[in-house]
């Protein structure tokens, strides 16, 4: 067989390693969910769930964490905790999951959306501290795929015009920035706990602060009213987000495992990185900022190079590299634009909204996320950075097949497609 013959073009993968699975579990979740399943408390903060924030705030470094059903629910409860009222200017990265615009429109905030860093696709400081109006009361710094927003701009702007800051840590499970916990820089954490995670427990999401005020606030907006005592109303407009006790279990046991998976992660993302770097190709991992101390991984962030692919287009580069087994994936579409969230249906909350002052949503065109999205950006995600050393050096192998092959994958797209005509 031609092992060096482009799969794409008949011959034989470079990747003959499975891919690791995800999600994990053990032993451990099974005897304990048994556990629960025969005691009857499956919800209203059983011992598990208190078990779990107790061990999750330790985990973060900050003194409060609560479990809520899902990783939405969390970013508009931490909102409304930290002050965020209706009508009140919430500025948001644009590139992120739609969650993140959605948790502020769905409060009746006017969510403003700015334009991300080039290299770390994050939000941009500068893009929004051109933002700022006397109507903005907060800012929701994204920690994106396997980066970090640069929380000392974002805190000097904080203080500048007395903003709050609660992160959207759905990617960042223990990333470090200058040794502290990524959850527990700004006024409150919003974490999501949804199956693609690297912590899991299929859905869920959890709010970590510091502020006893934000705590008990964000207790009572998501357990019903009742303050954390669940003896007391909290005098709030409290809604049903709760987690159940099977869900705080699988948490108690990738929590267990979530350090040294860490571990290996960053690891595995430094040899893949020294290794593109070698390969001297289109693709190369974000350069890591020095004043993060713990980098966790989503996903590993790529940048593309289209001139040195020799004008291959992202798509068919991407097409070559999975018939060899490397399944690199797309950032996520612009968050004013995203198909899953049709900002101008009867079902959004956008047409009802005042029409002077809300952003133009549909006239958004920031173009340091259209490059990203449409050109530049890539995702390696993070179940394969668990994969041993054998498993990685044959990725590497796939990329320096393409790599030494690029005239002939632009060839075969550029038959295929008289072809098709």
């Amino acid at each position: 067989m031609n092992k060096t013959k482009l799969a794409l073009m008949g011959g034989v993968p470079a990747v003959s390693i499975p891919a690791p699975g995800w999600p994990i579990s053990g032993e451990l979740e099974v005897a304990w969910m048994e556990g629960v399943v025969r005691s009857g408390q499956w919800s209203w903060l059983g011992p598990h769930e208190r078990a779990f924030c107790s061990e999750f705030a330790q985990f973060i470094g900050c003194r409060y964490a609560l479990l809520l059903c899902n990783g939405t629910v969390t970013l508009q409860c931490a909102l409304q905790a930290v002050g965020v009222k209706p009508g009140e200017e919430v500025i948001v990265p644009a590139l992120t999951w739609v969650a993140t615009l959605q948790a502020a429109l769905d409060i009746g905030a006017r969510a403003v959306v700015v334009d991300i860093d080039r290299e770390t696709y994050c939000l941009d400081p500068k893009a929004a501290e051109k933002a700022i109006t006397s109507r903005t009361k907060a800012i929701i710094p994204v920690h994106l795929y396997g980066c970090m927003a640069d929380m000392d701009a974002i805190t000097s702007l904080a203080k500048k015009y007395s903003l709050k800051i609660v992160e959207d840590v759905a990617h960042q499970h223990g990333s470090r920035w200058k040794n502290k916990g990524a959850g527990s820089l700004g006024d409150a954490g919003s974490f999501s706990f949804q199956q693609s995670k690297v912590l899991t427990c299929g859905e869920g999401g959890a709010i970590t602060c510091n502020e006893e005020e934000v705590y008990q606030k964000a207790f009572c907006l998501k357990h019903v009213g009742w303050k954390p005592d669940l003896a007391t109303p909290g005098n709030h407009y409290g809604h049903n987000y709760r987690m159940t006790e099977m869900q705080a279990v699988l948490l108690r046991g990738g929590l267990r495992r979530l350090p040294e998976h860490l571990k290996i992660r960053e690891e595995n993302a430094a040899r893949l990185a020294e290794g593109m770097k070698k390969l001297n190709g289109p693709v190369r991992t974000a350069r890591r900022d020095e004043r993060v101390t713990r980098q966790s991984y989503y996903a590993l962030t790529l940048h593309y190079d289209q001139k040195k692919a020799l004008g291959l287009l992202r798509n068919q580069y991407l097409a070559a590299l999975a018939a060899e087994g490397f399944p690199l994936g797309t950032p996520y579409l612009p968050v004013y634009r995203h198909p899953l969230l049709n900002l101008y249906d009867e079902t959004s909350p956008v047409p009802y909204r005042e029409k002077e002052g809300i952003q133009k949503y549909r006239e958004l065109l920031l173009p340091v996320t259209e490059q990203v999205v449409e050109k530049e950006g890539l995702v390696l995600m993070h179940q394969h950075l668990l994969g041993p050393k054998e498993y990685l050096d044959q990725l590497l192998l796939a990329m320096a097949k393409v790599n030494d092959n690029l005239t002939r994958v632009k060839n075969y797209f550029q038959k295929i497609k008289g072809e098709e005509k």
